[in-house]
């Protein structure tokens, strides 16, 4: 399985960098990971309504221009379905039973997602209704894909 996480934004943070690059090993024993970030538009802080929706559509174009025709697309946002860790394993192991072997999480910038982003998604996952910073949720995205392959492996993992 190929698995992508792209990701609007450059990471900066160290702590969050060793945590990200803690779990991108250990997943190398399950699948092949790829850390897409494509870069962030620049904007001043208060914008209009019609300026955010213009940065999430040129995020949004950077985004969809690294995901494949035949990629399984999984969108993190607020109003998406939550899935215990467990569900999670579940429609992993159910994409790769039927073929998907190509998954791309799509975690979008500080706006959030553009229209065509979500429209593109084949599932829409929340981990919470709060908000979280996007790089944080890289490192928390990574380390439940890792739960997930160690759950339907039947291999230990703290709960």
């Amino acid at each position: 399985m190929k698995i992508s996480i792209i990701t609007v934004g450059k990471l900066k943070e160290k702590y969050l960098k060793q945590g990200i690059a803690e779990y991108t090993k250990r997943l190398g024993a399950y699948a092949t990971i790829d850390l897409i970030e494509v870069p962030d538009e620049k904007a001043p802080e208060n914008l209009s309504e019609a300026d955010m929706t213009i940065v999430k559509q040129k995020e949004g174009e950077r985004i969809l221009s690294k995901i494949s025709p035949d990629t399984h697309v999984i969108t993190l946002e607020i109003g998406g379905k939550q899935l215990t860790s467990e569900q999670l394993a579940k429609q992993l192991d159910q994409l790769a039973t039927y073929g998907k072997s190509k998954i791309a999480f799509v975690i979008g910038g500080s706006l959030g997602l553009s229209e065509r982003v979500m429209k593109r998604s084949d599932f829409a996952l929340s981990f919470s209704k709060m908000t979280f910073p996007h790089q944080l949720m890289k490192l928390v995205l990574l380390e439940q894909v890792y739960r997930a392959f160690r759950i339907n492996r039947g291999e230990p993992y703290h709960k």
